[in-house]
């Protein structure tokens, strides 16, 4: 594992922005220029993510001009690197979970450069539960707590490992060591890869979103897939599970495979985000067109009805994360930004400076020392410990 230096560091923070290829092209109804090529960054292509952002994008080119690429990136941890150290995309597709854990430097994310970042525009509210096979024997939650189960792993994405290593036993009210002796994980490289499992027999629960391309092909085969509740009258065993995943929120599923709907799970929010240096003038112009022309796009996909600005509202409403100034300069235009989302984002900005500097701090100490920055590095751990330590998580405001 590459050694991280100050100097990589502090000229990746430098460099801030979206992403400007090449000459800018003209909008046609004013005078902003747009670059001519804008990169975004998503999930792999069996993602809802990926699909939903090709519903719009195409209309977004047509509109304004600019050549509007959509990548797939089924790596979370080097879509971000994409997005803020190699700078190849300008735009990510993200889950709230995920981008808490990209601040926070957790798992996987400690080897990243701690880089600041802003949400452009909601991208939808993605239902979560857990699934296995339709013949399986589990009926519910309470079931993994007896006799021994295979629980897919996404390797793949911190928050997904957290969510079945953590969080789940956790819910149960079991401890780490209860965990090991009832559960064995299967190791999945992919989002794809860990959803089958449960149809595969490779696994016997995985954790999944209800509206991703890859469930839906799971419940047309051969025996189906269930759901296993999350009760929400369960409140210790939430209150338990939110202590891992606090960017989630108990939902009754409305949305994705029919075996679902109904079923009590957890939502979780995609986001468009982007490095905080983001030209401001683009980001401004992003969010009029997504405003603006959400018309145009919202039957293009079930996933792009959920980018209204009733669906962003609402989330503003509850993210604690920061929304980058060239979105807040446009709801703020048209009335949809109040005091309070003012003091909430500045509070969220301040949240976010201090875990970025704290963790800078903490590379800074370790290159000092000769240590090596990897989370598997009980020495840099120690380190980013006591510089992190007593700073508020970040938490969904419920």
């Amino acid at each position: 594992m590459t050694t991280i230096t100050l100097k990589q560091m502090l000229g990746s923070a430098l460099c801030g922005g979206a992403l400007l290829l090449s000459a800018p092209v003209l909008a046609k109804d004013d005078a902003f220029e747009w670059p001519r090529l804008l990169v975004i960054g998503t999930p792999g292509t069996a993602s809802g993510s990926f699909i939903s952002t090709n519903a719009w994008a195409p209309i977004l080119q047509k509109d304004v001009g600019t050549v509007v690429r959509i990548v797939p990136e089924d790596s979370e941890t080097m879509r971000y690197r994409r997005l803020t150290d190699r700078k190849d995309i300008a735009i990510s597709s993200v889950t709230a979970a995920e981008m808490r854990f990209q601040v926070e430097g957790v798992g996987g994310y400690i080897n990243t450069v701690p880089a600041p970042q802003r949400i452009v525009w909601h991208h939808n509210d993605s239902p979560w539960g857990y699934v296995v096979s339709g013949d399986s024997d589990l009926q519910s939650l309470d079931d993994l707590k007896a006799g021994k189960h295979r629980v897919a792993q996404g390797m793949f994405s911190p928050p997904m490992t957290v969510a079945v290593t953590k969080a789940l036993p956790a819910f149960l009210g079991m401890s780490e060591d209860q965990a090991g002796e009832r559960f064995d994980f299967v190791p999945a490289s992919s989002y794809a890869e860990n959803c089958r499992s449960v149809v595969e027999g490779k696994a016997d629960v995985a954790y999944c979103a209800t509206i991703s391309a890859v469930v839906s092909e799971m419940e047309g085969a051969p025996g189906g897939i269930r759901w296993l509740p999350m009760d929400q009258s369960n409140t210790e065993g939430w209150q338990r599970y939110l202590e891992y995943r606090p960017m989630l929120v108990p939902t009754t599923i409305d949305q994705g495979v029919d075996s679902a709907r109904g079923v009590q799970g957890a939502t979780s929010n995609f986001l468009y985000t982007v490095p905080a240096g983001a030209d401001d003038a683009l980001i401004y112009n992003l969010s009029k067109w997504m405003h603006q022309s959400y018309d145009q796009y919202k039957g293009k996909h079930p996933l792009a009805a959920r980018m209204s600005l009733e669906q962003f509202r609402a989330y503003l409403d509850r993210t604690p994360l920061p929304v980058h100034e060239g979105t807040v300069k446009y709801l703020r235009e048209i009335g949809e930004w109040s005091e309070q989302d003012e003091q909430n984002n500045q509070q969220a900005i301040e949240k976010m400076d201090r875990w970025i500097a704290a963790r800078r701090a903490a590379v800074e100490e370790a290159r000092q020392a000769g240590v090596k920055v990897d989370f598997q590095n009980p020495a840099f751990l120690e380190i980013q410990n006591k510089h992190t330590e007593g700073l508020d998580g970040f938490r969904s405001r419920i």
